[in-house]
C-alpha cells in the first residue's frame, strides 16, 4: 500500500487515476479546486479537499494532512493539475502567460518543494506534461502559452532529477499526446482522440508505481501519432 498524492483530480485523467489507484488498494490524497467529483465516490482510502496549486494555504493544508494522517510519508506525487489556453498569440496577453505558467510550472514546483520532506530515496515524482512541450513535435496555433509551459515543465523534471539523484526521490515526466477528455473537447470541439481518459490513467498509474525502478530524469513520449 502506497501513499499517493494526485493533483488535478476533478475530471479527466486525474479523476480516473484516483479511482484506479484506490481500487489497487493505495491511499490517495486527491487535490483539486473542485473536490465534489472524487468525494462523491465515497472511497474509503481516498481523501479529497479543495486545493489551489497556486495558493500557499492549500499547500499548508496538504502538508498538515500528510503529517497527521500519513505519518509524514509520501511514496508518489503525480503532478497532473494543469491550465490550458487556446488563444491566438496576438491576443494572448502577458497575464494570460502568467496564469498558465503559475499553474503548469510555478505551482508544480511549489507543491513539489513542499512535499519533498515527506519523500525518500525510492519515492517518485511524476510530472504530466504534453507532446506540445517536446522539441520537434507537431505544434498547433493558439497554444503558445500552454505548450511552452509544458516544455518548461519537462526541463524542470530533468533538473530536479539531477539535483536529487543521490538522495531521491526520482523525477520523471510523461509527455501525453491527445487524450479524449473534457479539456480536449473544450479546446478542439469535435476532435476524437485515439485514447480515452481511463486508458491513459491506467498507463499513468502503472508508471507512477514502477517507473522509478527503471527511469530517472527521463521524458517519455506517450503518443501514437507522428511526428
Amino acid at each position: 500500500m502506497k501513499n499517493i498524492v494526485v493533483t488535478g483530480t476533478s475530471r479527466g485523467i486525474g479523476f480516473e487515476l484516483v479511482s484506479i489507484l484506490s481500487k489497487m488498494g493505495h491511499n490517495v490524497l486527491a487535490l483539486s479546486r473542485n473536490k465534489k467529483p472524487v468525494a462523491n465516490m465515497e472511497l474509503s482510502n481516498v481523501n479529497a479537499f479543495s486545493f489551489d496549486i497556486t495558493d500557499e494555504d492549500s499547500h499548508i493544508r496538504a502538508e498538515s494532512f500528510i503529517e497527521d494522517q500519513w505519518s509524514s510519508k509520501v511514496d508518489i506525487l503525480v503532478n497532473n493539475a494543469g491550465a490550458f489556453l487556446n488563444k491566438p498569440f496576438e491576443e494572448t496577453k502577458s497575464n494570460d502567460f502568467r496564469e498558465v505558467y503559475e499553474v503548469n510550472v510555478i505551482g508544480v514546483a511549489s507543491i513539489t518543494r513542499k512535499l519533498l520532506r515527506f519523500m525518500y530515496k525510492d519515492s517518485h515524482v511524476l510530472n504530466i506534461s504534453s507532446m506540445g512541450g517536446i522539441q520537434g513535435s507537431m505544434k498547433f496555433p493558439g497554444l503558445a502559452a500552454y505548450s511552452s509551459s509544458k516544455g518548461a515543465l519537462l526541463t524542470l523534471t530533468e533538473l530536479l532529477a539531477e539535483e536529487y539523484k543521490e538522495s531521491g526521490p526520482s523525477f520523471n515526466a510523461l509527455a501525453l499526446g491527445a487524450v479524449q477528455t473534457e479539456m480536449l473537447e473544450e479546446a478542439f470541439p469535435g476532435y476524437k482522440a485515439p485514447v480515452n481518459a481511463q486508458e491513459m490513467a491506467k498507463y499513468i498509474a502503472d508508471f507512477s508505481l514502477n517507473g522509478q525502478k527503471f527511469y530517472n530524469g527521463k521524458i517519455l513520449q506517450v503518443s501514437n501519432s507522428t511526428p
